[in-house]
Parts: structure tokens; C-alpha cells; sequence
């Protein structure tokens, strides 16, 4: 089979090689072999080349953690998909979506209607659930609060605008230039913030009569966490998602005691093996928000197998807008 793959960590365009006649992988316990249809590209790609992800599979691997396919085989334990269904899924590394065969858990595998394409679907996992997981369960969203969200036109960061506007929240977004921000504001936001031209705090501050966001969603890190903790409202919660900035944050817990924040961390993955029914949750709702129109899925950038390190160079370098999705098979 075709397969993108890391033979020793660095950069993803002097790791990530291109190579046919890889081995097919076939299921273990709790996996599913899937053809692949789509596969969707996130930063966190990027870290797996370079070995600093929070999970680092044996070398080689192949990177990829979201796909759209067809079941080829299950393993023991897979119970909710069968051979022929069309799913979405998490993928099982080292044997990620960059590939024509990949292997997805069974436990994070769901069916995924008609309704909704390759493209999109393979674009709804990871960023739509971590975002539904984090805004629902984590930081325990209200109709009526005002949630910030940083790196906004970001595949993830647009998800979460989407999902807060959809609950009834007030949104204010920021993102790097005029185009990331008009993006933003297509998508629900109410309030724009270049963070590259404008102070965040005192823009957040005027947008909110000086209050202060009751959710900071913080794609980000670095200068734009510890701005959030300058603008967060008195009882707020920080809700920590990413590091895509580069700098890891260090919370000054003198001032959450002082003014009364919630720094809250947010692994989605990790639910699959903790909780796997939050992950069956959240789908279904997706998928029900999404039928009756309640959520619109952009539709992402969609690039041939070829261009798949490109891509992923692009999406490590910041420079692009929304999501970007591998077509493999189909």
C-alpha cells in the first residue's frame, strides 16, 4: 500500500516520506482496519514528527489521526462497527490515516451518515468533539456566557467558535490577521481581535464592559495565556487545549486564588480510554446538530495524497485557515 511515513523524528518536510509497497496492518484487540477515504491533517501531526507529541508511537509511523473510510476487518472487542460500514475515526499509531489502510480504535469508531462527505466528516473528529468535550463537559458552557477563543480561524479554534455561538454564547475571537479574523466572524463570532495589531486585553476588556470572558478557550499558549489571565471574569475558566504559540504557560497561582479562575485542562483523546462514552456522546449530538442544521460543516481544503507533506508544512508554519484534508482513496 501507499503510505506517508516518519523513519527518525525532525521537521515534517525532512521527516515525512513518501513509500509504496508499505505492509497493510491488520486489527488487534479494540482496532479496525479501515480503507481509507480521508484523511484530515492537525498540528498535532506536526509534533508527532517531531517526536514532541504527547504520544510518541515506535519508529516508523505513519501520522494521520483522523480518517473517513470503509471497515475492512475488526478485531476482538469491536463491537459497534462492522465489515462495509462506513466510518470516522481515531486513529491506532504507529498505523495512522496517511495511508491507504489504516487502523482506527474501536472504541473511538463511529458510523457516519451519508449526509455528510469524506471531506467534512474526516474534518469533524478530533477538532468538533474536542471542542464539544471542552466548551460541555470541561468548562461547563451556560447560554449567555462570553467565551474567548484564541487561534479562531484554526481548525480546532473554528470549532469552538461554531459550537459556543450554537449554545447561545456571546463569542469573541482572536486570530493572526485580517483574514483569519473575517473567518472568525463567519462562523459566529461576534467580536474580532487581530492579536497581531491590537492589545487582546483591552479589546476584551471594552468588548465586555471590563468583565472579562467567563471561558478563555486557549489554543494557543504563551503571551496570549497569560493575556487571558488578565481577561478572564471573576469565577472564569481558562480552558488549556494547545500550545500551538510554541511557549508552554506557567499559571501564577497566586492570581487564580486572588481573582478566583479555573485553569482547566482538556486531552480529548484520552477519554477514549477513561470514558469512552463522552466520545459516543458527543458524536451523536454532532451528528444530530449537523442534521438539523443547527451546525453547518465548512468545508475544508481538500488536497491529493501527493501534497500531503506540504500540507502538513503549511499547517506547522501557521498559515493556514480552517482545515486541511488528505484525499486518499475514492
Amino acid at each position: 500500500m501507499r503510505a506517508w511515513r516518519v523513519h527518525t523524528h525532525g521537521a515534517p518536510d525532512e521527516v515525512l516520506v513518501a513509500e509504496e509497497g508499505v505492509d497493510a496492518p491488520h486489527p488487534g484487540d479494540d482496532q479496525v482496519a479501515v480503507a481509507v477515504g480521508a484523511c484530515a491533517l492537525n498540528f498535532a501531526d506536526s509534533l508527532l514528527c517531531r517526536g514532541t507529541y504527547q504520544e510518541r508511537p515506535d519508529l516508523p509511523f505513519v501520522p494521520g489521526l483522523e480518517v473517513v473510510g470503509t471497515v475492512l476487518e475488526t478485531g476482538p472487542g469491536v463491537t459497534g462497527v462492522r465489515r462495509g460500514d462506513r466510518v470516522v475515526g481515531l486513529t491506532a499509531l504507529p498505523d495512522g490515516g496517511l495511508a491507504d489502510t489504516a487502523l482506527t480504535h474501536g472504541s473511538a469508531t463511529f458510523g457516519l451518515p451519508a449526509t455528510i462527505d469524506d471531506a467534512r466528516g474526516a474534518a469533524m473528529l478530533v477538532t468538533y468533539q474536542t471542542a464539544w468535550v471542552g466548551l460541555h463537559r470541561r468548562a461547563g458552557l451556560r447560554a449567555g456566557d462570553v467565551v474567548l477563543v484564541h487561534g479562531a480561524a484554526g481548525g480546532t479554534g473554528s470549532a469552538f467558535v461554531q459550537l459556543a455561538a450554537a449554545a447561545g454564547a456571546r463569542v469573541i475571537a482572536t486570530a493572526g490577521g485580517p483574514a483569519k479574523v473575517a473567518r472568525a466572524l463567519d462562523l459566529g463570532a461576534e467580536v474580532g481581535i487581530d492579536n497581531r495589531s491590537t492589545d487582546v486585553v483591552e479589546a476584551v476588556r471594552d468588548a465586555t464592559a471590563g468583565r472579562g470572558a467567563d471561558i478563555v478557550v486557549d489554543t494557543v499558549g504563551g503571551d496570549l495565556f497569560d493575556a487571558s489571565t488578565r481577561c478572564v471574569a471573576w469565577e472564569g475558566r481558562i480552558l488549556v487545549v494547545g500550545f500551538a504559540g510554541g511557549r508552554i504557560a506557567e499559571a501564577r497561582t497566586n492570581h487564580v486564588m486572588v481573582k478566583n479562575y479555573s485553569v482547566v485542562g482538556l486531552h480529548w483523546p484520552r477519554y477514549r480510554v477513561e470514558d469512552p462514552a463522552v466520545l459516543a456522546a458527543a458524536h451523536a449530538d454532532l451528528v444530530g446538530m449537523v442534521a438539523d442544521g443547527r451546525l453547518v460543516l465548512p468545508a475544508p481544503e481538500v488536497l491529493p495524497f501527493e501534497a500531503a507533506r506540504d500540507g502538513l508544512v503549511r499547517l506547522a508554519d501557521g498559515t493556514t485557515v480552517g482545515k486541511l484534508v488528505v484525499q486518499v482513496g475514492g
